[in-house]
């Protein structure tokens, strides 16, 4: 997909899925699924990685939220920038079938969210950004693999798991290479 087009006809990445592909291996975006909050040929991209728990919960962090729902919730690494703060953002369906997400919510909407059906509420250090023409860029090298969400995507653990699940999905050869290793060099 070449996003590099006239300003008018540019494509916006907004609502999208971004898979990382296999070559994008560091420690912030490996394996990373992205929701793309805000795109535009003006401003960049603006976007949560969906898939990257710290291995810590809301409750090791906020000793104050220990008796609300949001205690249990996992942290996710959003993504390198803004990482000094913990936000809780909310994934649902919207009235035309469409994945959106809302961000920096507060944490009284986050709670009254945590078991409405068809939303999920995730507890987030950080997010994802990209200067204008930069992510076009990188999904041109093949950086990025574009992806609307699909149909069951709220009801899938937002884990690790989620990268492989959906790469596998979008074709036999995306299947073959969500099973390689990480470093096909020590094999």
């Amino acid at each position: 997909m070449n996003l590099n087009t006239p300003e008018s006809e540019t494509l916006s990445l907004r609502g999208r899925l971004l898979l990382a592909t296999p070559t994008l291996c560091d420690g912030t975006f490996d394996h990373s699924v992205i929701f793309i909050a805000e795109h535009n040929a003006t401003d960049g991209a603006l976007g949560t990685i969906i898939n990257h728990p710290i291995g810590k919960t809301v409750g090791d962090l906020v000793s104050e939220l220990d008796d609300t729902p949001l205690a249990k919730l996992p942290i996710l690494q959003g993504g390198p920038v803004g990482t000094e703060h913990l936000t809780f953002t909310v994934l649902f369906t919207d009235s035309e079938n469409q994945t959106r997400l809302i961000s920096k919510i507060s944490k009284d909407t986050a709670e009254s969210m945590i078991d409405k059906k068809g939303h999920l509420v995730q507890a987030i250090v950080g997010h994802s950004a990209w200067s204008p023409g930069q992510l076009e860029d990188e999904i041109d090298r093949n950086t990025w693999i574009t992806l609307d969400p699909p149909k069951d995507f709220l009801s899938h653990p937002h884990d690790l798991s989620l990268w492989k699940r959906l790469l596998s999905g979008i074709s036999p050869y995306h299947a073959l290479i969500s099973q390689a290793p990480k470093n096909p060099m020590l094999n």
